[in-house]
């Protein structure tokens, strides 16, 4: 049986990390469906600013909770729900900072949701993990049999809540699918120096600023357009065949950190006026990312946007959407 979206249409459905980037465009999508969501955000990275859009819609409504939380609260919030995505995580620079809160956010807030959801009987769990379990890629192109040997705080701790995912599917049966995320970029994207590159480099371009590139710039990024992860996720939840699956969610384009930023600066600074500036190499930065998705196109049927700097031109006409974030935190 394929995947049927609109099985979710008058679903309870529980979206974590949903006033997020990717969250709050799934909330988007599974609104659209029908879903009954609930958008669970702590708002430590999450923005109000980006479920504006569809707040006074009567099959959505927003919940400020830490993933963490194991409170009556919590278990009211789960009652009756048919699946949870969880997206909420602490993202990959702030474990440099904080391993310790990185740590209890991607393992421990993994294990807390997967526990609430079997005490409420939930049939489906979506994990978003990262292709950051895989460490420095040693097989190229890198599928989902790859070793897991990440080199990262981040990838540890992505690691640990991967394994908490297969441990409820084998111990329990609770039916779950892990996606493995890749360099995703679209409008929302965070801004901030915990948000992803384009966008960084975005801000900085937009702010009369130099892009900054770490270390030699020919690092190479498997992006992937933030609309084909909503679609990804959707499927992972309707599909049977996705049952204790894990997937590479990656569109296969490759570019360099270089080509990235003097390809942006073509769109954004035609005059000439900003140049390329290269800082420090980042601690635990991957060089090579050629990434196989041919296990998510042949069992979900996924395809994937493929006009890389098309999707992105377009997008950044809109730098206001695209900065969104950004520009809500100045306004806060």
């Amino acid at each position: 049986m394929p995947s049927n979206p609109a099985m979710l249409a008058g679903r309870k459905v529980i979206v974590t990390g949903g006033a997020g980037f990717v969250g709050s465009h799934l909330c988007e999508a599974l609104v659209e469906l029908g879903a009954d969501v609930i958008s669970l955000d702590d708002l430590s990275a999450g923005k109000q600013s980006n479920v504006a859009l569809f707040k006074g819609r009567n099959n959505f409504r927003f919940a400020e909770m830490d993933v963490c939380a194991d409170n009556a609260a919590m278990r009211e919030l789960f009652a009756g729900v048919d699946t949870v995505f969880h997206n909420a995580a602490s993202k990959k620079n702030i474990c440099l900072d904080n391993p310790q809160r990185d740590l209890e956010v991607n393992a421990g807030g993994a294990l807390n949701l997967l526990r609430h959801a079997m005490d409420a009987g939930v049939r489906k769990f979506v994990h978003a993990s990262t292709g950051s379990v895989y460490g420095e890629p040693q097989i190229f192109p890198t599928t989902e049999d790859h070793p897991l040997a990440p080199v990262s705080y981040y990838g540890v701790s992505k690691l640990a809540g991967e394994r908490y995912v297969d441990v409820f599917h084998r111990l329990y049966g609770l039916d779950t699918t892990i996606l493995r995320y890749f360099h995703v970029y679209g409008p929302r994207q965070e801004s901030n120096e915990f948000g992803g590159v384009v966008s960084i480099f975005l801000r900085r371009i937009t702010e009369g600023k130099n892009p900054v590139v770490f270390g030699h710039g020919e690092q190479v990024r498997s992006f992937t357009y933030v609309k084909d992860l909503v679609a990804a996720n959707i499927a992972a939840a309707t599909d049977p065949a996705a049952t204790g699956e894990a997937y590479n969610v990656a569109s296969g384009i490759r570019v360099t950190i270089n080509d990235l930023a003097k390809g942006m600066l073509e769109i954004l600074d035609p005059q000439g006026k900003l140049q390329v500036e290269h800082g420090d190499p980042l601690i635990g930065d991957i060089m090579e990312f050629d990434v196989a998705n041919a296990k998510i196109r042949e069992q979900l049927g996924m395809t994937f946007e493929q006009d890389f700097w098309g999707t992105l031109r377009s997008a950044l006409q809109d730098k206001d959407a695209f900065l969104g974030y950004a520009a809500s935190q100045a306004a806060g």
